[in-house]
């Protein structure tokens, strides 16, 4: 009995020891392979590199160089011509920017309340007449911009303010407390200042006007900017409707004396925290409940540069209910000295924003990430995630016929990907030419392709739903028959944000064949129909997008589901597609369905395919046939997400017209 025992155990131990020796030389195999397909790009890319420098060295290059310059001023103004549309679209072109240059002025002083309204706001009495804390360290301003900032908070309509001054300026700047002095002993105590023994720097000076603040709701104010006359009003509104303790609002940049003078309007999404840890996107004005100081610093000395985004990352994280005010409420002056005019001014503020969003990632629990500047703004950032686990991503693939651009897509991914743990589940769907059988039948020797037949009519939720049956792995990437990988990490770049607990559907960025925008995430309520459109459709691939949007991951209500990855369990709690929606709208209405489940939606850009597009199911039926459909599904999408459509997108700004996805302001 004895002996069987050990010999049980060494057998199991021999066991154990193949199975890891086994284990071991998979993946030595693998990362052989890996290190094989990286070599050949290297040595791809060395070759080109070489060829391109034998180029430039070459005498008859360099003589040439005015004409190539001349040629390529006249492609890219033929391309803006054709982007634009021809003649046609530059005279649309031209017509907005007249709108929006009128839209600019309706944000500026003409959005400052009539005497009517702002004696109706003074008078207001809400629940809760919280006092806010204004928060603005001092050193060596100029005297102009002293008063327009003082000012600004003295013409607030809401009266229970309190304004903090620490001021470390130089003697040569005296002047600044001789100013505060006088606004002080107008403004019925609410204005504290205090001279400093030495300047602190922004953090130092900044945690020097927390000591003199009483306030329950803390502010923060830099001493050369504006504020609209409305903003504590609309603050405090929003504390007592809907209980915010963290808020924020839209902003300009300006030059000169007048906020009219406006250079760049921003207007910013609701609460979005992987736009946040990509982008200080919030910046200003950020008001937040003084609660949530409790037991943390407000500025950390070692952030200086990027302490505003060190301590949104902080308190946005521990707030209870965070709320953007979608009023342009914040006049940031654009001058020399200021960040507002060029970040090359602080260059240590790249670093600090590093260090800020490393240590809100640290705190979150990640671990072995990076954060890479972007080609958008040094502070703007790509974040790698660590892979947690390779797990199967089932690639489901519809098709019926056009065999010429499955074989494209299957092709692309076999030779592009550099994730490994994948299959590829091709949904077949009433397919009549032989050579797409032929070619199912070369697919049907590959390890990591399966073909299976539905035979229903066309219904792309059913279809998919189908193929999610037969999928086995513990992700599923739904993806059209006619897109081609362009990025070798595709699979990796949209796995980092599908594996994280509170993440649902993820996004790519897909072109049309002429480089052009197809998919950067989609926004509901957007397009003729009212129901959902892709924004920055149809622009430039090179393009940066509205305030560097399309060189970041961030939160969107939806993306397409020509390339969407999700958990499979999501996606079997949630019931898959809604096969209600048979052609159209399905993977809207399931990334919202989503999202009421609350979990965050994620486009990302790293993740890049082309989207052909080719009418690939245009022969079954007539395009009024198709027309009614479309309506029909609309009107259906309409109906049940009517209270959502009629909030809005809360990742697409209300000042945005909805008659066009560039980001144009309305009217």
């Amino acid at each position: 009995m004895a002996n069987d025992t050990i010999d049980d155990y060494q057998n199991k131990e021999e066991r154990d020891v193949q199975f890891y020796k086994q284990a071991y030389e998979r993946e030595k195999a693998r990362a052989a392979s890996l290190a094989g397909r990286l070599a050949d790009a290297k040595n791809e890319a060395d070759s080109l590199q070489f060829q391109l420098d034998r180029i430039k060295n070459n005498p008859l290059w360099k003589a040439s160089r005015p004409l190539r310059q001349t040629m390529h001023w006249g492609l890219r103004n033929y391309r803006r011509v054709r982007n634009l549309g021809g003649p046609r679209g530059i005279a649309r072109k031209l017509k907005q920017k007249k709108i929006e240059s009128e839209a600019k002025k309706l944000h500026g002083t003409a959005s400052f309340p009539t005497p009517e309204q702002a004696a109706m706001q003074r008078e207001t009495k809400f629940d809760r007449m919280v006092k806010i804390s204004i928060l603005v360290p001092l050193w060596n301003n100029q005297r102009e911009f002293q008063i327009q900032m003082l000012d600004s908070v003295m013409n607030q309509t809401y009266q229970n303010w309190e304004l903090c001054l620490a001021d470390g300026s130089d003697e040569e700047h005296s002047y600044i407390g001789e100013i505060c002095k006088e606004y002080a002993a107008r403004a019925d105590g609410r204005i504290v200042y205090r001279k400093l023994d030495k300047n602190g720097g922004i953090s130092g000076n900044t945690n020097e006007c927390l000591k003199l603040a009483t306030g329950a709701y803390i502010g923060l104010f830099d001493q050369d900017d504006i504020l609209h006359p409305s903003a504590l009003y609309e603050y405090v509104k929003v504390i007592n409707e809907r209980g915010a303790d963290y808020i924020y609002c839209d902003e300009t940049t300006f030059k000169g004396s007048s906020i009219n003078n406006m250079i760049t309007l921003h207007f910013k999404p609701d609460f979005a925290p992987d736009n946040l840890r990509a982008n200080n996107y919030i910046c200003h004005f950020s008001v937040f409940s003084r609660e949530l100081l409790d037991g943390t610093e407000l500025f950390r000395s070692g952030f200086d540069g990027s302490q505003d985004h060190d301590m949104i990352l902080r308190l946005t994280t521990n707030a209870r209910k965070v709320v953007h005010v979608p009023k342009l409420l914040y006049y940031w002056r654009s001058h020399k000295a200021s960040t507002a005019s060029d970040i090359s001014a602080k260059p240590y503020a790249i670093a600090a924003a590093k260090g800020a969003v490393a240590d809100h990632l640290t705190r979150c629990g990640y671990k072995n990430f990076e954060i890479k500047s972007t080609r958008a703004f040094d502070t703007i950032f790509e974040i790698k995630y660590e892979i947690l686990s390779e797990d199967k991503i089932s690639i489901l693939i519809p098709n019926k016929d056009h065999v010429d651009d499955l074989r494209r897509c299957i092709e692309s991914i076999k030779e592009r990907s550099t994730y490994e743990n994948y299959e590829i589940v091709v949904i077949e769907n009433n397919s009549r030419e032989k050579a797409t059988f032929d070619y199912y039948n070369t697919l049907q020797d590959q390890k990591k392709v399966t073909v299976v037949t539905y035979e229903g009519e066309f219904n792309y939720a059913k279809i998919n739903n189908f193929g999610a049956r037969r999928a086995t792995g513990k992700y599923l990437l739904l993806l059209n028959n006619d897109t081609q990988v362009i990025s070798m990490n595709w699979l990796e770049a949209m796995l980092m944000y599908a594996q994280r607990p509170d993440v649902g559907a993820v996004g790519a960025k897909l072109y049309y064949g002429d480089r052009t925008i197809q998919h950067a995430g989609v926004v509901i309520g957007l397009g003729a129909h009212r129901t959902a459109g892709h924004t920055h459709y149809k622009i430039n691939y090179d393009n940066l997008g509205y305030m560097g949007k399309l060189c970041y991951a961030q939160n969107v209500s939806a993306v397409t589901g020509a390339c969407l990855m999700v958990r499979k369990s999501i996606y079997d709690a949630l019931g898959g597609l809604d096969e209600a929606f048979a052609v159209a709208l399905n993977d809207v209405d399931f990334c919202l369905r989503i999202r009421e489940k609350g979990y965050l939606n994620v486009f990302t850009p790293f993740a890049e395919l082309y989207h052909f597009e080719s009418a690939s199911r245009g022969s079954d039926i007539a395009n009024e046939q198709k027309a009614k459909r479309y309506e029909e599904e609309s009107a259906l999408f309409r109906e049940r997400w009517k209270e959502l459509l009629a909030k809005g997108d809360p990742y697409y700004n209300p000042n945005f017209s909805l008659d066009r996805s560039d980001y144009s302001l309305k009217m």
